[in-house]
């Protein structure tokens, strides 16, 4: 009798599949034998086992040395990562397919995990062994200094210097906030997904395309309703604020977006916001730093807030006269009669935006989709990387899912030999988070056998839909977003290092971007798009009239959008870089912050902080910037490809020798030196962006 027919039998006989071995192709998660009652069970023993590991770590007798303190737990496998095993499944799945269970049992189970986080972080005893390794170590490659480093300051930073009082004061302050990060995420999912617009009159579709009509009718279907049903995802909500000639329906779509978490009931993000602030500040003080931004960026390439801000300013100074001229220049299309009713709104923007697109390129997201069929996107996505890495994917249905919108591949590497799988979660549905993001079920590491474990990773999405007449059609903009995450996944599948801890994506977090966003670049160039832009019906390629263009309307509104993004970073380190207590209210704090970067009106009850989940729940408090940081490295690093050819596999193969295997295992710019020979500059931006000439040689 096999386990799976077993567990059906009785409670007593089936076993945990935490517990075992997976049993399943490359020992991936077994999601179709996880129950809920599994992740307490595991959860609870993967903290016992790992209290039972530091214990025998700080009673061995013997000398502390690397090997026997610093890599006993990392290197450790099977019996003692439980806890690491089960912490990825559920959170990933927190993420993206919870329901009402599991946010209760996060709820439950998040303070046991930062307790736990204390208690080894604050264990004096294992703290004095790896202070004494940190001090009196043999000659270590730079991969294990690496690791002896983070881990020694991991240990500081975490507040093991502190006094007892001190450590009492941070353990209250970090389980606060742990929790209210967690409470922050759940009200945002929920409001998200509480609000609809349900249109009955097709008078009110006016303006909209075939697909976004097909997308909500579908969608009022499954919710057994008559007529359309529009939503805030972003497949449903960014078509509407285009295209929808209802000005009175597009304010009432802007108003429900970007008042999200500010109503007063139980989803309300205000006070959490606020209090979060003031949490990360104090335990930065707490630590001996003066704001929580001196102490995120001592371990970030930007170093100082200082160079944030002059990286956001020179950004402003650059790009904010352009923005000015983009903004005139859509005033002119802008109706007189509604110029004289109250001018431009917000809900606006989009629509207008779209009309001058149209008006100077000719070319709007819908004249593309059709050549965007999402299985095509796949193939030529997929396509890519074997043109630059000899890479190829291979669907395997034996290999579980959590959802069945999940595809999951094996990928191999140039010789053959398996490279990693592949998870991607394309749609968006109730327990799904908004956004796009990359994660890993395993991370690569060499086990103690030598073995190199290879990673399990994952890129979740939310994509337009398929319909009842039409295959899932993406617009150029999805396309991209496709490219940023999978460059996420490049990072993480071509991972080749000892430790798991330095592996992949578990970079700095200004460097972390570069990958991602330096895929995006293939997005426009025409070799790529011939690639895999056919028509979904007749088969015909993307035409070169409209390549041209896409190309030619590549810096369209570029300034503007620029700006959008170092608005989010002048708040973020608004925020966090304040030295006393956050006393003010969060809307109009928000709107004096950003106003550097805003040319628009900005509208009293709107608000973005209690919805910023990459600076309130993510890993970007104090660090936004780093995807404008990002952003000069990947322009710079992809004008060397440029110069050799967008697919020549000698930059490709340094790309990823220097970069996209090495993780964490140095200093990032010692890595980026070594593939681009130089630091970077700012002009390779500039210079795409069109806001500064190319200088002839």
């Amino acid at each position: 009798m096999n386990e799976q027919q077993n567990s059906t039998t009785t409670n007593e006989k089936r076993v945990n599949p935490f517990f075992a071995d997976y049993g399943t192709p490359h020992d991936v998660v077994p999601f179709d034998r996880i129950r809920l009652e599994d992740y307490e069970e595991a959860f609870v023993e993967g903290i016992r086992r790992d209290n039972e590991q530091i214990e025998k770590t700080i009673n061995n007798p013997e000398k502390p040395t690397f090997d026997n303190t610093i890599i006993n737990t990392e290197e450790d496998e099977g019996y003692y990562d439980l806890l690491s095993r089960v912490s990825t499944v559920f959170f990933n799945l927190l993420s993206a397919e919870t329901n009402d269970d599991m946010d209760a049992l996060a709820q439950k189970i998040q303070p046991m995990l930062t307790q736990h986080a204390n208690d080894v972080r604050l264990n004096p005893r294992l703290f004095e062994r790896v202070k004494y390794v940190h001090q009196h170590h043999r000659r270590l490659t730079p991969e294990e200094k690496m690791l002896l480093d983070n881990c020694y300051d991991g240990f500081v930073r975490s507040g093991a210097l502190l006094d007892e009082d001190g450590k009492s004061k941070l353990r209250q302050l970090t389980e606060e906030a742990s929790m209210l990060s967690l409470q922050f995420s759940q009200n945002l999912l929920k409001e998200n997904k509480a609000y609809t617009l349900h249109i009955t009159d097709e008078a009110q579709l006016d303006g909209l395309p075939e697909t976004a009509r097909e997308a909500a009718a579908l969608a009022a279907k499954e919710q057994d309703k008559q007529g359309w049903l529009f939503t805030l995802d972003m497949p449903s909500y960014s078509p509407f604020m285009t295209y929808s000639t209802q000005r009175d329906l597009r304010q009432q779509m802007y108003m429900a977006h970007n008042t999200v978490c500010t109503h007063q009931n139980t989803e309300n993000n205000l006070e959490i916001c606020k209090r979060l602030v003031n949490l990360r500040r104090e335990i930065a003080q707490l630590l001996g730093f003066k704001t929580y931004a001196d102490y995120v960026l001592k371990r970030r390439m930007a170093s100082n807030a200082r160079n944030v801000y002059r990286l956001l300013d020179d950004l402003i100074d650059a790009y904010k006269p352009t923005a000015m001229k983009e903004r005139e220049e859509l005033k002119k299309i802008f109706p007189k009669t509604a110029q004289k009713a109250g001018g431009m709104k917000p809900w606006d923007i989009n629509f207008y935006s779209h009309k001058l697109q149209m008006k100077k390129y000719n070319l709007d997201a819908e004249m593309l989709r059709p050549y965007f069929e999402l299985s095509k996107v796949i193939k030529g996505v997929f396509g890519l990387a074997n043109k630059l890495y000899g890479i190829t994917f291979k669907e395997n249905s034996d290999i579980p899912v959590y959802h069945p919108d999940v595809k999951a591949y094996e990928v191999f590497d140039k010789d053959g030999s398996f490279l990693a799988v592949f998870y991607a979660d394309f749609h968006p549905r109730k327990g799904k988070q908004g956004g796009a993001w990359m994660t890993e079920y395993q991370g690569q590491y060499i086990d103690k056998k030598g073995e190199n474990v290879r990673p399990h990773v994952s890129v979740v999405m939310n994509l337009t839909k398929p319909t009842e007449d039409k295959p899932a059609l993406l617009t150029l903009g999805e396309v991209e977003t496709f490219l940023h995450e999978f460059g996420h996944s490049l990072h993480g599948m071509f991972a080749n290092t000892r430790f798991e801890s330095l592996s992949g994506t578990n970079v700095w977090w200004d460097f972390v971007e570069l990958p991602s966003q330096f895929m995006e670049n293939f997005a426009i160039e025409k070799d790529f798009l011939r690639t895999f832009a056919f028509h979904y019906q007749t088969g015909e390629p993307l035409p070169d009239e409209l390549i041209r263009r896409i190309v030619k309307s590549r810096n369209f509104m570029a300034a503007t959008a620029c700006l959008r993004q170092v608005s989010f970073g002048l708040l973020d380190m608004a925020y966090y870089t304040k030295k006393d207590e956050f006393t003010d209210d969060i809307i109009p704090f928000e709107k004096h912050a950003w106003r550097k970067a805003i040319l628009g009106e900005q509208l009293p009850d709107t608000c973005m902080t209690v919805q910023f989940s990459h600076i309130m729940a993510g890993g970007y408090a104090a660090g936004y910037y780093s995807y404008k940081w990002a952003e000069v490295l990947d322009a710079d690093a992809f004008s060397v490809f440029k110069r050799h050819g967008i697919f020549d596999q000698q930059t490709a193969k340094s790309f990823r020798d220097n970069i996209l295997s090495k993780g964490g295992t140095e200093h990032p710019m010692t890595l980026y030196k070594r593939f681009r020979g130089g630091e970077p500059t700012i002009d390779a931006l500039l210079k795409r962006n069109g806001i500064k000439k190319k200088i002839k040689k």
